[in-house]
Order: structure tokens, then C-alpha cells, then sequence
């Protein structure tokens, strides 16, 4: 390269690094991917390394983070907040451990500490006397913001510690990726802002210039370091981490003691995939050195420690081509966008499809078949569209006014953001989507009834609803191809076995809309029949803890349909009799009292809920000023919240178990 062409590139890098800068940390708003910032970084890292006399006191290699915003006041840290160097390979994770090594030639292997990178936003947390004083952002890294009062809103920070020292604790603000998902929803509903991912979620809810909003915000913190001036408080990074623990701070439990880099390795590749099973984003591990004393003899680069670095994952986030966008209409008519998509891998899988939610969402994002687009793991699972590549206008895509399937006039609810077929009866789609559904696992459990077989027995003019399933002979299901004699055989008996569901199993089989499992449970524990039911007024139904007017009227317009009488009425006649829910009772130790459950408990969440039933109790899906009680596991989110504004009391599993064992509710910390 020629000299004209060396220092405008690094101009340019130093440029675009800024502004990419300045758009996460100050204004929460990132313009490029992880991954994009990362290569710009790199090539700038790479020309300084290559032509050190162009290398400047103001380049982003050599500073961290970037200016504080204007609405809090400066705070300057004691001690210095520095970044940590990276790497996306294992090839150059092992040349910093050869690097390492080389300081330390007596030693065969050194001891690492390696932990998940929680995609958050660092702070800085100074306790006096076991008491929090200061709560503050990283900023550039010398001067951060105060953000004191904001911080003693968040989970997982105490405000006082079970010991009265002098202590400077780090850790990464963050939001579990349910609650993320569910502020994003509100957002969007509302019109506001929508948040690119979780770790800007939590920012620009910590941010927030009124403590009242970043309290109503499920926001949660992992401590993973301290600094005192105690040199015989702690010898090593993995003692501090028990240590942290032991103090009252929630630490991030995935964290390992190992010796060499073939280990370190391997949990990388490890939490590559399983990572995808948390309730919170990672993008990278860290690894550190164990001894701080060999951490204080290694020292820092002007950015970094040389003795910590970090791992990336593969991208999350990458681009590529909105092919066509399909229409899929569902059970109950909600007609919903897919992207089909140019063939690209995302985390560790090829994504060919991903969800663009509704119409009012294409607007918003402004997107058209043949656009660039960012797509990204929504809740690390389901592939989403973020945005369009700025500047490419190709128009807007345009809303249908007709059903695909149907070609009926579509219809949009009042306070509903999906468009809807209306034509119920006669839609193929909502038909064949109602069969799926009423033989699915959460319904009515048929095995062997799945997409194939309906889209098949349908074509035929075998079935026309879920009711003529059981008017099938063996005779019928060997009409579809390749099903022979026993295969048939074993269809009919699974559909015939299914006459004497629970009555939960049926109404949630019924497709109802906004009636699930949980809702259909809470129908059904209180009118066993469906006489019962179809008597059900309005006022009856809301009366029911859980039961809001909305799915209370949908009940009511469901039955008073003449086609959906009509097919009851096939059911019946064809010998579908749904029992009623009642559970064979323990005891009447929770009679009267209605439990909500939340968060991720040790065991799955139907045992719980057989349990609180055995016991006469009653389970919900939300929180009202009904509520007796909710219990809490890990990452609980908006429940938990809405809880403790209503005062319900709120369980832990032991304070649950101890309800059990007792009848009476005490709390652990009143126990000890």
C-alpha cells in the first residue's frame, strides 16, 4: 500500500470505529453488527501493529469505550476499567497462552479461570463498610456515569454485604432474553423505540434518567470480579468468584477452574451451542489467569490486560437476501409474514426462513422481496429480521386484503395488530390447522396424526373437520398412499383411543382463540361439563382468577357458533366424551388459594402444577390482586415484577416446600 492509501485507511477505520462507538455506548443504538466492529477493529489493530509510526494518542486501539452521555453526572473511577483484547479462533486463543507461558518457563501448565461473556453493559460498584456508596458505568474507562440510584433497582446487586469491608465489585448489567423480547412487543404496540438486542436493552434501561422506569425494567447483574487493597482477602480469580458469592452477589455459575488451553478449548466449543439453552445472551468466553500475582506481574497494554482475553462466538446477527416473503395463515385465521431467505449460517445452523411477525412490523422496517437484511436468533431459537441495509429503497411490501388461501376479505380486530381470514368455515388452511392441532401432543395427543396425514385425508374429501377423524375406517386411512394395513390400524386405534380426554385436553383442542392449556385448565376446574360451559355468561367466566373479558367473550362467541355446535355435536354423536379435571385430592391444605408460577424451578412446571391441584389449589398463567401466592425460580421476569406491585407473596421452592410441610408461609431469611 501506498502511503496515501495506508493513512487514509486508517483514517477511515478510526471514523467509522468511532461512530460505531459512539452509537452502542452513549446513544444504545449499535448501526453495525458485533461481528462488523470486530473486523473494522482488527484491520485497524493489524495497520498499527504493521506501520506503529501511525499510531495515535486518540485511536480506539488505544482507549476504551468512548464519551459518557449528558444526562448523569461524571464520576472518575479509582481504578481504571480496561477492555479485554480478542479472539475469534483457537489459533490465536493458544498464541496468547504461548505468550503467557513464555513469562513463565519453569511451568509445564498454568491454571485458567474461563467464564461465559454475558453481553451486557459493565459497571463499577464501590461498597464502604459492606455498604454500596457508588454505582457507575465503565464509560471510557477512567470517567464513567453516575447511575447510583438506578443500580439499587437492579436484581442480583446488594446493597449491603454479609461482610464490612471496603471492596470495588464488576460486573455486567443485563437482561434475561424473555423479558427483552416482551419489552420489545410492548415497544413496538405502543410505537416506541425497539431495542437491537438485549445488552442495548439493558443499557438503555440503566440509563434511564428516572429510576422509576429502570425499577419496572427486568434488569439483573453477574458480578465478576473485585479489587480491594487487602492483598489476604483473596489469592486467586476463582477464590474472588466464591468470595463475590459469598458476599450476597448473584455470579454467573458457568464459570471453571482449568489447567492448559486444550481445556479452555473445549468449553469453548462446549457453550458454542449450549449457550443457546440460557436466558440471557453471551457472545464469548473469557479466560483469565488464576494467581493474581501472576496477573499483577503481566500487567496492561494501554487498553487491556495481558493477562485476561476473550473468546468470540461465530456471528449471531449476519446479512443476507429477503427472497420472497410467504403468507401463512393459522388456525385461527391470523395471517402471518415469513421471510424466505437466501441460505446463510447463523449460529451453527443454516436459516433459510425467519419470522417477520406482522404487517404493521414490514412497515416499520420498510422492507420489500430483494432487500439486504439483518437477521439475528430471537430468544437464541427463532431466526427474526432486524432491519434493511440503509439506502437500499425498494419500496414497501404490501399489505394483503385477501386471504391466500381463500381469497376472503381479511379483517384487522380493534386493539389487535394480525390481520385475520374471517371465512372460519370454509378456509382450508384454518381448517387443516385446526385438524393439526386437535391431534397435536398439547391437545388431544393422536399419534401418528401430524401434517402429512391431514393435508392427505383432507384432499381426499376424507375429513372436512376434526370431529370426522373419528368416522375414519381402517379401510379409509389405507386410501392414503404408502399406508398399509397395520399402519392403518395403529392410526384408527390412536384416533379411537383419544374419545375420553380431560377436559382440559379437550377445550384446548378445541383452538380457541387466546384460550390455551393453562386458561382451558382454569375453565375446566370450574365447570366439568360442557353443558356447564356453554351456560357460561361473560360475568360467569371472569370470575374466574385468571379469566380476562377478552377470553372470556371468545369463549362465549366460540359457542355460539353454528358450525362449532355442529361439529360438538358430531363429536358427541361419534362418542368424544371429555371427563371432567378434578384431581384426586392429598389435602385441602391450599384450598382457596391460586398460584402463579414463573422462572425456570428445578423440576418441570406440570409437576408443580399436579402438586398445588393435589393439595386443592388452583393455578393461573397471571398475576392479579387475586393471587395468593407466586413462585419464583431463576430469571422469573414481568410476573415477579407485577407480584411484588400487587404485594402477592412471593415463594421461593424451599419457602413453597416449607409451605407444604407446615400450611404456613415463612420466609428462609426469617427462618435463619
Amino acid at each position: 500500500m501506498t502511503y496515501e492509501k495506508i493513512t487514509a485507511r486508517i483514517k477511515e477505520l478510526k471514523h467509522l470505529i468511532k461512530l460505531a462507538n459512539e452509537a452502542y455506548y452513549v446513544n444504545d443504538s449499535p448501526q453495525i453488527t458485533d461481528f462488523e466492529y470486530d473486523e473494522l477493529f482488527r484491520e485497524l489493530k493489524r495497520l498499527e501493529e504493521k506501520y506503529p509510526e501511525y499510531i495515535t494518542e486518540d485511536s480506539p486501539t488505544q482507549k476504551v469505550g468512548d464519551k459518557i452521555s449528558e444526562g448523569f453526572s461524571e464520576h472518575k473511577h479509582k481504578y481504571r476499567l480496561y477492555s479485554l483484547d480478542n479472539s475469534n479462533n483457537y489459533e490465536d486463543l493458544r498464541k496468547w497462552y504461548e505468550r503467557i507461558k513464555k513469562e513463565y518457563p519453569n511451568e509445564k501448565d498454568i491454571e485458567l479461570v474461563v467464564e461465559l461473556k454475558i453481553d451486557g453493559l459493565s459497571c463499577a460498584l464501590s461498597y464502604e463498610q459492606g455498604i454500596l456508596k457508588i454505582g457507575a458505568t465503565r464509560g471510557n474507562g477512567i470517567i464513567g456515569e453516575n447511575i447510583t440510584q438506578n443500580i439499587k433497582a437492579i436484581k442480583g446487586i446488594p446493597q449491603k454485604l454479609t461482610q464490612e469491608i471496603d471492596i470495588e465489585v464488576r460486573g455486567e448489567v443485563y437482561m434475561p432474553i424473555t423479558s427483552f423480547e416482551k419489552l420489545n412487543e410492548e415497544n413496538i404496540e405502543k410505537g416506541l423505540k425497539e431495542f437491537a438486542n438485549p445488552r442495548n436493552a439493558a443499557a438503555g434501561s440503566l440509563r434511564q434518567l428516572d429510576p422509576k422506569i429502570t425499577e419496572q425494567r427486568d434488569l439483573h447483574f453477574f458480578a465478576y470480579t473485585l479489587i480491594s487493597e487487602n492483598k489476604e482477602l483473596v489469592k486467586t480469580h476463582y477464590d474472588s468468584l466464591n468470595l463475590l458469592k459469598a458476599l450476597g452477589f448473584d455470579i454467573n455459575p458457568n464459570f471453571s477452574l482449568e489447567t492448559g488451553i486444550n481445556e479452555v478449548i473445549k468449553k469453548c466449543e462446549y457453550w458454542k451451542f449450549e449457550r443457546f439453552n440460557l436466558n440471557y445472551a453471551t457472545d464469548g468466553m473469557v479466560v483469565k489467569i488464576n494467581d493474581f500475582s501472576k496477573q499483577n506481574e503481566l500487567g496492561f497494554t494501554s487498553r487491556a490486560p495481558k493477562w485476561a482475553t476473550a473468546f468470540k462466538f461465530p456471528p449471531e446477527e449476519v446479512w443476507t437476501k429477503l427472497e420472497n416473503i410467504e403468507l401463512s395463515v393459522g388456525k385461527t385465521g391470523a395471517v402471518t409474514p415469513v421471510a424466505i431467505l437466501s441460505p446463510v449460517q447463523l449460529a451453527g445452523t443454516i436459516v433459510k426462513r425467519a419470522s417477520l411477525h406482522n404487517f404493521d412490523e414490514i412497515q416499520r422496517l420498510k422492507l420489500n422481496i430483494g432487500n439486504e437484511v439483518l437477521i439475528k436468533k430471537a430468544a437464541e431459537i427463532i431466526p427474526k429480521v432486524i432491519k434493511k441495509k440503509e439506502n437500499e429503497d425498494l419500496g414497501v411490501y404490501q399489505t394483503p386484503t385477501c386471504c391466500p388461501e381463500c381469497n376472503s376479505t381479511l379483517i384487522k380486530p380493534y386493539g389487535e395488530v394480525a390481520l385475520y381470514c374471517p371465512n372460519t368455515k370454509n378456509c382450508p388452511a384454518q381448517i387443516k390447522g385446526r385438524i393439526e392441532y386437535w391431534a397435536s401432543k398439547e391437545a388431544m395427543d393422536i399419534d401418528g396424526i401430524g401434517e402429512s396425514i391431514v393435508e392427505k385425508l383432507y384432499n381426499k374429501g376424507l375429513i372436512k373437520d376434526f370431529a370426522d377423524l373419528y368416522k375414519l375406517t381402517i379401510s379409509d386411512f389405507m386410501e392414503i398412499d404408502l399406508i398399509k394395513e397395520k399402519s392403518a390400524d395403529n392410526l384408527y386405534n390412536a384416533v379411537q383411543n383419544s374419545k375420553t380426554p380431560s377436559m382440559t385436553k379437550f377445550l384446548t383442542a378445541l383452538s380457541i382463540k387466546l384460550i390455551g392449556k393453562e386458561t382451558a385448565d382454569l375453565i375446566a376446574s370450574e365447570y366439568p361439563t360442557l353443558d356447564d360451559i356453554e351456560n357460561a355468561t361473560v360475568e360467569d367466566l371472569i370470575k374466574i382468577d385468571g379469566i380476562g373479558e377478552k377470553a372470556a367473550k371468545s369463549i362465549i362467541d366460540f359457542f355460539n357458533d353454528e358450525n362449532n355446535l355442529l361439529i360438538l355435536q358430531k363429536l358427541k354423536e361419534y362418542g368424544v366424551n371429555p371427563k371432567g379435571t378434578a384431581v384426586e385430592k392429598e389435602s385441602n391444605i391450599f384450598e382457596g388459594k391460586t398460584f402463579v408460577i414463573t422462572g425456570t424451578l428445578s423440576k418441570p412446571r406440570n409437576i408443580f402444577e399436579e402438586q398445588i391441584k393435589k393439595y386443592g389449589g388452583k393455578v393461573s398463567s397471571s398475576v392479579s390482586k387475586k393471587t395468593s401466592y407466586v413462585i419464583a425460580g431463576e430469571n422469573p421476569g414481568s410476573k415477579f415484577d407485577k407480584a411484588s406491585t400487587l404485594g402477592v407473596i412471593i415463594l421461593s421452592e424451599w419457602d413453597y416446600s416449607r409451605l407444604i410441610e407446615t400450611g404456613q408461609y415463612s420466609t428462609s431469611s426469617e427462618e435463619n
